[in-house]
């Protein structure tokens, strides 16, 4: 695939982390290297993937600042199969370090990616839930956006307001810059607005809503506490074959750019089953 994915929403609680963590290990099945990179002072990625975020000897500080080469800060993740670039809550203080300079602020993530694009077939960016520097970091260094978000009516405002974001990046420092997809997460087809809120996106966005949906799902939930991504903590749970069908139709989708020629696919495999009721398994 060799492109940069930013899973970004700067509304919080919509799944991002839980997206890029799943999607990077579903990536990695399929074997395809691929290197996650945590860009959240939260550091969740970081955790959900078992790294602990309270000993980091280096990781995106050192690599925003300068201090330190991306390929020397990434770490290889035991349960996922891919590589990591970790963070904490050091990382707020590269943002307000970036802030205070006056040229190429923005363009720090994607100097710093230039040296190992190459060795990766995928690369994922968990971006914080803001419109920050660090996510105009990340929309500068990326191919495409991956929009995760729930089927609610706050939703569709926050959506907009992403979109006009994407198109200013686009214009200003990134004109390659495209929508990878929207992603419906933590869907309940027995909420009525979330059918109402999915038609919507269909109808307004139609090929761009990835036809795989994520349920609402107990194993998908859980899995960080474990510090590993669901396909490792329970590979039959709903939550992990939506996250593997979502890697399926994302593959498919490039191979269909590739070959104009190819009938589209009619559905994503497992994207039915994770819509048709909630709960969790």
């Amino acid at each position: 695939m060799k492109r940069v994915i930013a899973v970004a929403n700067q509304k919080g609680g919509v799944g991002k982390t839980t997206t890029a963590v799943n999607l990077a290990a579903s990536l990695a099945a399929t074997r395809r290297r691929v290197l996650l990179m945590d860009l959240d002072p939260q550091g969740n990625a970081t955790m959900g993937s078992g790294v602990d975020k309270a000993q980091l000897e280096r990781g995106t500080l050192e690599v925003l600042l300068g201090e330190a080469q991306l390929a020397a800060a990434v770490c290889a993740v035991e349960h996922g199969g891919y590589a990591l670039l970790p963070a904490n809550q050091d990382l707020t203080s590269a943002e307000v370090r970036l802030l205070t300079q006056t040229i190429g602020r923005e363009t720090r993530l994607r100097r710093a990616l230039e040296p190992v694009r190459a060795a990766y077939d995928v690369i994922l960016i968990d971006c914080p839930p803001a419109l920050n520097m660090l996510t105009v970091n990340a929309l500068v260094a990326a191919d495409s956006v991956l929009i995760p978000m729930q089927c609610e009516y706050y939703a569709l405002e926050g959506l907009s307001a992403l979109l006009g974001t994407v198109e200013q990046i686009r214009v200003a420092a990134n004109p390659a810059l495209e929508i990878e997809g929207i992603l419906r997460t933590m869907f309940d087809p027995r909420n009525n607005l979330a059918n109402e809120v999915s038609a919507q996106l269909l109808m307004h966005f139609g090929d761009k809503v990835f036809r795989t949906v994520i349920p609402r799902n107990i194993r998908l939930a859980e899995a960080p506490s474990f510090g590993r991504p669901v396909l490792f903590h329970d590979k039959e749970s709903r939550g992990a074959l939506s996250y593997l069908a979502l890697a399926g139709e994302m593959i498919r989708r490039e191979e269909e750019a590739r070959q104009p020629g190819l009938q589209p696919v009619a559905a994503a495999d497992g994207a039915g089953s994770a819509a048709s009721g909630g709960g969790a398994s």
